[in-house]
């Protein structure tokens, strides 16, 4: 009898979840988050490969830092190197390093020329935090998580405020740091929110262009406008973890948006590691 359930792919020895990084993943990453000189104290003794393994685990499955399983380090030593390496933008420098490295291979230049933005209404749970507003268009109460990404749909940069926010107060945040972030950007693609006023005023405070691209109205339901469809398959992305897509649980939006760094990053080490990256 079939059933919608299939058997899941053998795990390798080093890991004991799936979420867990394989060995060809792990060299990938190793170089990029290794220990620096330690000149004070005691030299942390904490396994930086079952640190990641945690906060990846707790990204797929949506639970509390308290509830890690066992397997992993100390709760209050993962949420503080998750803190800790967002501060310092480590997390960040990871990701842009592992972004350039897929660009190379698929012949590409490291840094794009045109990038496409969109957002997407996420709930928060009932903890709260700062940073929260009601989308009247999507009737979501919770948070906006405003994406950049590349052609490829990786992403450039990830911007987290109120879902009250309007998307275009959020986009002039989002262009303004890619216009510093991203210097060779030429054009940045959108949907029809964006028209109006901003694409005067990202003529006149940036390097680039804003193009809008519209889906044609005699055929309904979606369609996949060139280019632009990418960054709908970069959401579909992080919906697959459960903490970014369900709801948000994250109480701090600057840990949100990390957060949805850390998740590309573990998508994109995935992929470099699948085609023999490593190597």
């Amino acid at each position: 009898m079939k059933t919608r359930y299939q058997a899941a792919d053998a795990l390798e020895t080093v890991q004991t979840y799936p979420s867990d990084l394989t060995d060809a993943e792990w060299e990938l990453v190793a170089p990029l988050v290794a220990q620096g000189p330690h000149r004070r104290g005691k030299r942390p003794s904490v396994d930086r490969r079952d640190v990641l393994n945690a906060i990846f685990y707790r990204a797929r499955t949506g639970c509390q830092w308290r509830y890690l399983p066992h397997e992993y380090p100390n709760w209050h030593t993962v949420a503080t190197c998750f803190r800790t390496w967002r501060l310092d933008g480590r997390l960040q420098e990871v990701h842009d390093a592992l972004r350039q490295r897929v660009r190379c291979m698929v012949g590409k230049a490291p840094t794009p020329t045109m990038a496409i933005i969109d957002t997407q209404s996420v709930k928060t749970t009932e903890t709260g935090g700062p940073e929260r507003g009601y989308d009247g268009g999507k009737h979501v109460k919770g948070r906006k998580r405003h994406l950049l990404v590349d052609t490829l749909g990786l992403v450039l940069l990830v911007l987290v405020h109120s879902a009250a926010c309007s998307d275009r107060q959020g986009a002039k945040i989002v262009l303004t740091e890619a216009a510093h972030r991203v210097p060779t950007l030429k054009k940045v693609l959108a949907d029809g929110t964006y028209r109006g006023t901003l694409v005067d005023w990202v003529k006149q405070q940036c390097s680039f262009v804003l193009e809008i691209r519209l889906r044609p109205d005699e055929r309904p339901g979606f369609v996949p406008i060139p280019q632009r469809w990418k960054i709908e398959r970069t959401l579909g992305w992080l919906n697959r973890y459960r903490g970014l897509g369900v709801k948000i649980m994250e109480y701090a939006p600057e840990s949100s948006a990390c957060m949805g760094f850390f998740v590309t990053f573990h998508s994109v080490s995935c992929s470099v590691a699948s085609v023999g990256g490593a190597g």
